[in-house]
C-alpha cells in the first residue's frame, strides 16, 4: 500500500518593501494593515535613497531569496547627472527581473498621494511644490512622524476607489510625463485589485 504524503500549499510570497524614508514606511505600514498586504517592513530597509545603497538593499534581499519592492524618489536625477546615469542603470540591470519591482516617482511619492485626488501629470520640480497641491486634499500633510503615524491620512487616500483611481491613472501616465509614478506596479503585483482599463 502506497504511503500518502501531505502537500503543504505555499503561501504567497511576501515581499520586502524598500523605501527612501519615513513617509514609505509609514504608507506601506498603514497600507499593510488597512488592505492585509502580505509584505515584510524592517526599519533597516529605510531611510536612505541613494542609489549605491538602494543596489545594496536589493542584493540583500535576493541573496535571501526574497522580493524587493523598491519605493523611492527620482527628482535628484534630473539634476544630478550621475545619480541619472546610477539611476539609468539600476533600470537596465533589473528590468528583466521579476524578483524586484522598481517603484520610482517623480519628483517624489507625494506625487503618487496627489493623483488619487486629482488626474495630473503637470511638471512639480519639487516635492515641495507637490505636497503645496496635496494639502488641499490631505489638509496638514507634513512629512513628519507625529503627521504619518496616524493612519486617517491613508484610510482617506483608499476610501470611494481612490487607490483604484490612482493606479489606472499612473499606468497610463507611464513615465512619459513630467511627473510619474511607478507605485501602480506593487499594487498590480500584490493583487489589491485590477486596474480600470
Amino acid at each position: 500500500m502506497a504511503r500518502r504524503t501531505a502537500t503543504i500549499k505555499k503561501n504567497q510570497e511576501r515581499a520586502v518593501i524598500i523605501g527612501a524614508g519615513i513617509t514609505e514606511k509609514w504608507y506601506f505600514s498603514h497600507m499593510q494593515s488597512l488592505l492585509g498586504l502580505k509584505i515584510k517592513i524592517r526599519p533597516r530597509y529605510f531611510g536612505n535613497e541613494n542609489i549605491p545603497t538602494l543596489e545594496k538593499l536589493i542584493k540583500q534581499v535576493l541573496d535571501s531569496d526574497g522580493l524587493a519592492i523598491v519605493v523611492f524618489d527620482a527628482d535628484v536625477s534630473t539634476w544630478n547627472e550621475t545619480e541619472g546615469k546610477k539611476l539609468a542603470a539600476m533600470r537596465k540591470k533589473y528590468a528583466n527581473n521579476k524578483r524586484v519591482i522598481l517603484c520610482d516617482s517623480m519628483p517624489s511619492i507625494e506625487f503618487w498621494f496627489l493623483i488619487h485626488f486629482i488626474n495630473t501629470n503637470k511638471f512639480y520640480g519639487t516635492s515641495k511644490a507637490v505636497i503645496a497641491e496635496l494639502v488641499k486634499h490631505i489638509p496638514r500633510f507634513d512629512k513628519t512622524e507625529s503627521f504619518l503615524s496616524n493612519k486617517k491620512w491613508v484610510e482617506g487616500m483608499i476610501s470611494d476607489g481612490k487607490l483604484q483611481d490612482a493606479c489606472a491613472r499612473a499606468k497610463q501616465f507611464d513615465t512619459n510625463g513630467e511627473s510619474y509614478s511607478n507605485l501602480w506596479k506593487a499594487f498590480e503585483y500584490l493583487e489589491v485589485f485590477t486596474t480600470k482599463q
